[in-house]
């Protein structure tokens, strides 16, 4: 497992379940945080068909600028044919993606077991790149 601190208040856990990588991020995703959340996500989003899952249950803070590394992520690996989920359980980042218009372009799980559970080749994403 690896934790990474960032600059402003968020914090990164990386870890293995499987064949899948869950990053697990804590705290505020802002305009400081972008930056490096999105080289980190880079590095995991490199490989052909990458298997991500991003767990932003414990993120206290969100907003546009913390939406682009997800969405950077989001297009590789939808070009590496690879797989990408959300874990939210609250409202918060729903209603800044429903704001940004992003709410149709990320499969987003209540629950970190139900996203490692989803089935391969399921893509809710194709429409968008």
């Amino acid at each position: 497992m690896v934790e990474t601190f960032i600059r402003s208040e968020c914090r990164l856990r990386e870890r293995a379940v499987g064949g899948t990588t869950v990053v697990e991020l804590y705290g505020e995703i802002d305009i400081l945080a972008a930056p490096f959340l999105t080289a980190c996500l880079d590095d995991l989003t490199a490989a052909v068909h990458p298997d991500l899952v991003v767990d932003l249950r414990a993120v206290s803070f969100i907003d546009c600028a913390g939406l682009t590394p997800l969405c950077r992520a989001r297009n590789r690996i939808m070009r590496r044919h690879g797989r990408l989920r959300l874990v939210s359980a609250g409202g918060r980042l729903l209603r800044v993606m429903s704001g940004a218009g992003l709410s149709d372009f990320f499969e987003i799980h209540d629950r970190l077991p139900e996203a490692l559970a989803v089935a391969p080749g399921r893509d809710l994403c194709s429409a968008a790149s």
